[in-house]
């Protein structure tokens, strides 16, 4: 039986730590909304699915500053580079608002 010293810990690329991380913000995003739901229960599916359950203007505001930090924390990116990365997470995988005429 090998050691703890004697495993080598694979160094995760930029790529995997990516992919770590939408998994993990849409999980939040999910929570944050209020839904039992997880990306591993829609990471297969090829749908719409992101139109298939809602949050509010609220809500997604505080994903996106959630996600901000958590992003420059990971990656060690500038407030900006996270502001747009986030952006681009909620144009692709954020949930629709269900107070977006208010």
């Amino acid at each position: 039986m090998k050691t703890h010293m004697e495993i080598k810990q694979k160094r995760l690329s930029r790529q995997e730590k990516m992919d770590m991380a939408i998994e993990h913000l849409i999980d939040k995003m999910f929570e944050i909304a209020g839904h039992d739901v997880t990306f591993n229960d829609i990471k297969e599916r090829k749908d719409d699915w992101y139109t298939q359950w809602t949050m509010t203007m609220d809500q997604s505001e505080e994903w996106k500053k959630y996600g901000i930090e958590y992003l420059r924390k990971i990656f060690k990116w500038n407030k900006i580079l996270a502001e747009k990365e986030m952006l681009w997470m909620n144009l692709q995988w954020g949930l629709k608002y269900s107070d977006f005429n208010k």
